[in-house]
């Protein structure tokens, strides 16, 4: 039996990190201009929770839990809550590739970008004690998990622009 470790008991600082990045960065979504349909813009906000999801699940569960969520090592309500954190920046990801108009042969500088600033998001969440990393986890894997997922999410990106385009021709 795995013992639980707890972290914190108190609703502070990893709390109200995760319900602040969700309130400023959905505010800052609704105040950028409008750039995709209704259906993108939300399939572009659900990437980051459903990948934020799936690597949390996979990579902080038995039999190696290379990190736990905010308060302790069991699965809490603020965890699940602490997944639409990633909406928004999956969110800015898709909105500042297609607003700078990022050209294929350029994307690469623009994964190891965004791959950069993730990892840098996450040390704060660290900071914040949202993350408590262990078993030689630490955010060089991070990064390097992000680039996967940023180059995943532009094969996507250009996968969805075509079949927004055509649904709107054909429909």
């Amino acid at each position: 039996m795995i013992a639980l470790k707890v972290y914190d008991n108190h609703f502070d600082a990893n709390e109200w990190t995760v319900i602040l990045a969700i309130v400023v960065g959905i505010c800052v979504i609704f105040a950028l201009p409008r750039r995709f349909s209704s259906k993108l813009s939300i399939l572009f906000f659900m990437c980051g929770v459903t990948f934020g999801f799936f690597f949390d699940h996979v990579l902080s569960v038995i039999p190696v839990s290379f990190y736990d969520v905010n308060d302790n090592s069991k699965f809490e309500l603020m965890d699940f809550v602490s997944y639409w954190m990633y909406g928004p920046v999956s969110y800015f990801f898709f909105f500042l590739y297609d607003a700078l108009k990022v050209k294929i042969k350029f994307s690469p500088l623009y994964i190891l970008g965004f791959a950069s600033a993730s990892t840098c998001l996450e040390w704060g969440t660290l900071k914040a004690g949202i993350f408590h990393y262990q078993h030689g986890y630490g955010l060089g894997v991070s990064f390097v998990i992000y680039l996967i997922v940023h180059s995943i999410w532009v094969g996507f990106f250009y996968l969805l622009k075509h079949a927004d385009a055509h649904t709107r021709h054909v429909g």
